[in-house]
């Protein structure tokens, strides 16, 4: 079925006006079957709270939208009282208004499948904690999207998503998953980095050329929308719209591909008003014609970027105006600290200073605070400390970093002189260690090949699945195979980190408090079938990482007297000791220090071991010293204990309804 849908540019806090346009538009040019409307709805902070503010008439629901309206996270953290009333409803403002989430996914009831990236991009932010304050764990709070943003996009796409208020749709990932990670309409603020390459339409500013973000380009490539619309096209936004351009497969029929940069409706302009909305029709399924101005698609071809100026005047020098210069010019000019000849400063024209010296860039707005330095009185991209050199000569890290290979605060990994040698005669690697991404992890919801059909739960900072083969057998009759589907789980958080202690101490606490929630509830489901838990962990700081996740095996009740001395017992044989203080030992792994295993018992007792550099350490000790503990010597090697996927999808099922009574996701 075909659907009608008007986009719309940012209303920045005109959403009364907004409204009524969309009636007008809606009468006229209708009827829609629904309004996406990109950038910012709610526009700046506020200072005060004032009588007839059109947020508190939304909320309160004094103002109607005519038609149901998805709207996103511009470029401003949104108001507190919008937050509250999210978390309340869900997602639902008002009537006909839903917020979507900064990595949402909805499909309407047409079947179209709509993503979002709400906030803003900044490089030094990017990879930082600061992007997803814990307070708010769909990170509202903050203007900037993270790398944990963009995982959780790419996780929920390997989701139908069945509604706009299924903001845990990842909850449904085995009945509703898809083969396919592509969405038929992308809104977001940003352009991804290679959109204006091998285009030959003008960008009505010539600064748009270099206006995009890297990251953005492989969120593209890997959902390939039919229509991507994005908010902040310059200052104040412009409209652009892109010629198509095809993704080529093995299809008969081509994937086109739409980019429009929509002009704000509301907020500042400078002369004349952008064009601000855009309306089309889009099936989920059916014919896709090739336009006869489609171009090749610039995230494949890798095309080198042009800088081109608008509505067709002749290309111009990005630095320098008009005159030609070599790339090293103003580097030889660097002793006399002057510009060369014919330059100019493209902000006021001057010719006694290059820009970075212009005394007319930017200041930052009443307020702000650098988020390197966390000072007021300059941006970001103007701090003292921005190019501050770490201990070993590389990039100095932001305060809370510390280094996994030496647990030094003063380099990175990358730079780490420990990481960067062999154990084996101390003879240095030709390249860093490299670190285990979500696309080839297979703990993160986002890589395509994982095991969907093992898991049985999952909530907003966690997942359960249960492992391939788990330890206690569901093929041959046991007295000992008491919990239903076997109930060896894994409690696995969402979002890549190697180890729980490498999460960032701000987004640490909702991680921990699920954890906790999913070991409670496997007690529970363990103790009525007459069992105990034993979960360990393996925290591994190696140079390659993994993925954070806690294993926990139910133990018949008349062993758990017996765990703590089989530990003890193993950990004897392979050298392997555990600390006296388990506290001040799992302070000083959690502090990056070293290393860690660490077992829960089913008394609450926990023991820990730490690491120690060139000691080796087997990921199999806990199943090795459990498999010995319940005379199963055969369920050690899991490759061997491994079934085929239609036998492992009857035990995660058997478990999975067992465990729904228990299952705190369930239960919210």
């Amino acid at each position: 079925m075909t659907s009608k849908i008007l986009v719309v540019g940012s209303a920045a806090g005109s959403i009364k006006a907004l409204f009524s346009k969309i009636t007008s538009i809606d009468a006229k040019h209708g009827k829609f079957d629904l309004v996406l409307c990109i950038g910012d709805f709610f526009g700046p902070p506020k200072e005060s709270s004032e009588d007839g503010d059109e947020v508190e008439d939304l909320l309160a629901g004094r103002l109607h939208a005519p038609i149901e309206c998805y709207i996103m996270q511009g470029e401003y953290p949104l108001p507190h009282n919008v937050i509250d009333k999210f978390t309340q409803t869900n997602g639902e403002l008002a009537k006909n208004v839903f917020l979507l989430t900064k990595s949402g996914l909805v499909t309407t009831a047409n079947g179209l499948r709509i993503g979002c990236l709400g906030g803003i991009f900044e490089n030094t932010v990017y990879s930082s904690s600061e992007a997803a304050p814990a307070c708010i764990p769909l990170g509202f709070s903050s203007p900037f999207f993270s790398v944990q943003t963009t995982e959780r996009l790419l996780s929920n796409t390997l989701s139908k998503g069945s509604s706009v208020r299924d903001y845990k749709s990842l909850a449904s990932i085995q009945s509703s998953a898809t083969s396919s990670q592509r969405v038929d309409v992308l809104l977001t603020n940003a352009w991804p980095s290679a959109i204006t390459q091998l285009s030959s339409t003008p960008l009505p500013q010539s600064s748009l050329a270099s206006t995009g973000c890297y990251p953005l380009d492989d969120i593209v490539k890997r959902l390939q929308p039919r229509y991507h619309f994005a908010a902040l096209g310059g200052k104040p936004p412009v409209f652009w719209e892109r010629e198509p351009y095809v993704w080529e497969d093995d299809s008969t029929e081509a994937r086109i591909s739409r980019f429009i940069s929509l002009g704000s409706f509301g907020g500042e302009s400078q002369g004349k008003k952008q064009r601000w909305f855009y309306a089309f029709s889009i099936s989920p399924a059916g014919a896709n014609p090739r336009p006869p101005n489609t171009t090749k698609n610039p995230f494949t071809e890798g095309s080198i970027r042009s800088k081109r100026t608008s509505e067709g005047e002749e290309p111009e020098n990005f630095i320098f105006g008009n005159v030609r210069q070599p790339k090293r010019a103003r580097m030889e000019q660097g002793t006399s600290g002057k510009p060369p000849a014919g330059y100019k400063c493209h902000r006021c024209q001057s010719s006694e200073h290059f820009i970075d010296t212009c005394p007319e860039r930017v200041k930052p707005p009443e307020g702000y605070v650098c988020r390197i330095c966390n000072t007021a009185g300059h941006l970001v991209r103007d701090c003292p400390t921005r190019h501050a050199v770490g201990d070993t000569g590389g990039k100095k890290p932001k305060p809370g970093y510390v280094c996994r290979a030496c647990g030094s605060e003063n380099h990175f990994l990358e730079d780490c002189l420990v990481a960067n040698q062999s154990s084996h005669g101390g003879r240095e690697r030709r390249h860093p260690p490299k670190e285990i991404g979500p696309g080839e992890c297979w703990f993160c919801l986002s890589n395509p090949n994982l095991a969907k059909h093992l898991i049985v739960s999952i909530g907003a900072e966690c997942y359960l699945t249960l492992p391939k083969g788990q330890i206690p057998s569901t093929q041959s009759p046991d007295v000992r195979k008491a919990v239903p589907g076997g109930g060896h789980v894994l409690i696995v958080p969402i979002t890549h980190y190697p180890t729980y202690s490498t999460i960032p101490s701000d987004l640490a606490l909702p991680i921990l408090e699920e954890t906790e929630k999913y070991k409670t509830a496997l007690r529970a489901i363990y103790a009525k079938h007459q069992s105990v838990a034993v979960f360990f962990e393996v925290g591994r700081l190696n140079a390659r990482g993994g993925h954070a996740h806690v294993q926990a095996v139910p133990i018949p009740r008349d062993l758990q007297d017996q765990v703590e001395s089989a530990f003890l017992k193993e950990g004897q044989r392979q050298g392997i000791d555990f600390e006296g203080d388990s506290e001040a030992a799992l302070e000083s792994a959690y502090s990056g220090a070293s290393g860690y295993f660490k077992v829960d018992l089913p008394d609450g007792k926990k023991m820990i071991h730490l690491m120690k550099n060139h000691v080796p350490f087997s990921v199999n000790f806990g199943r090795q010293v459990l498999v010995t503990l319940l005379g199963t010597p055969d369920r050690f090697d899991w490759k061997a204990c491994a079934l085929d996927d239609e036998a492992e999808s009857h035990d995660a099922q058997t478990f999975k309804a067992a465990f729904e009574p228990f299952d705190p996701a369930a239960l919210n």
